[in-house]
């Protein structure tokens, strides 16, 4: 019953042209707040805001606090989720079962250069933050790979790029660590392996990607509503354009990810585990 009450959210919200004109806003450019999604519409600021209500409440848009301003995302999801409930049968083969929307409704953009991605989990916010530091649990949900620091505002981060291979410097600060709250790091550059993996073009293109220096940031909050558990947003930005070659990379990463980390704060087995 709760799947058939999600998808009349879903028609629900379709309904109104006017919500279809902000989610098409949305889908051109996300990040957007109130007052910007309302320019040029025949509509007062308190009446997008009533609508964006009832598309966020369906799961639709994706609101991601920055200071005083809510910017709001367009989550695609939902909507390949309820096309997925009758196409998928005729041919159209899905990569794994997915949770029920309820318990993960995860939102992910990519616009201008940001790559920005929120996912509910069952957790405590110190449990979370404990796991993007825990150097045990970074092996598991990062597959080998991944950061190992002190954590401490100013600490070097060590990265591993080979899961056989040795922590190495390679330019990574903490930016914050607030238990429970906050961290942020910067992020490593291109590494050489990544030159034959992304075909630049020239060296000259090469030399220039190799210079950039992003930053990624994770913030844990509480769930709009309680039993969706604790809110993960990650922003991983700095890249220098939307066409970034690292951010095309992490784009696809961190959404593996994050998955494997709600996977393993929720209990959850994993693919190559016995059932």
């Amino acid at each position: 019953m709760a799947a058939v009450a999600e998808m009349d959210a879903i028609f629900r919200a379709l309904a109104d042209p006017s919500r279809r004109e902000l989610l098409d806003r949305l889908g051109a450019r996300g990040g957007q707040t109130v007052r910007e999604l309302g320019e040029g519409l025949d509509m007062s600021r308190q009446a997008v805001s009533k609508h964006l209500a009832v598309l966020e409440s369906a799961l639709l848009v994706t609101v991601v606090r920055r200071g005083r301003k809510k910017l709001h995302y367009l989550d695609p999801v939902p909507l390949q989720d309820l096309t997925g409930r009758w196409t998928g049968r005729y041919g159209h083969h899905r990569p794994a079962a997915r949770p029920r929307r309820r318990q993960t409704p995860e939102g992910m953009v990519m616009d201008k250069a940001e790559f920005v991605y929120v996912i509910y989990i069952q957790t405590t916010a110190e449990q979370l933050y404990q796991a993007l530091t825990d150097p045990e649990s970074i092996k598991i949900y990062m597959g080998g790979y991944g950061p190992d620091s002190t954590w401490e505002a100013g600490a070097p981060v060590r990265w591993k790029m080979d899961p056989d291979g040795d922590f190495e410097e390679v330019g990574q600060r903490v930016l914050e660590a607030d238990p429970g709250k906050r961290l942020s790091y910067t992020w490593h550059t291109l590494q050489p392996m990544h030159r034959q993996m992304f075909d630049f073009a020239s060296d000259e293109e090469w030399e220039k990607a190799v210079q950039e220096r992003s930053k990624v940031a994770f913030d844990i909050e509480p769930a709009e509503e309680p039993e969706m558990g604790i809110k993960l947003t990650l922003t991983h930005d700095g890249f220098d354009s939307p066409d970034s070659r690292m951010l095309e990379g992490v784009s696809g990463g961190w959404v593996v990810i994050l998955s494997t980390l709600k996977t393993l704060l929720e209990g959850g087995k994993f693919l190559d585990e016995p059932a």
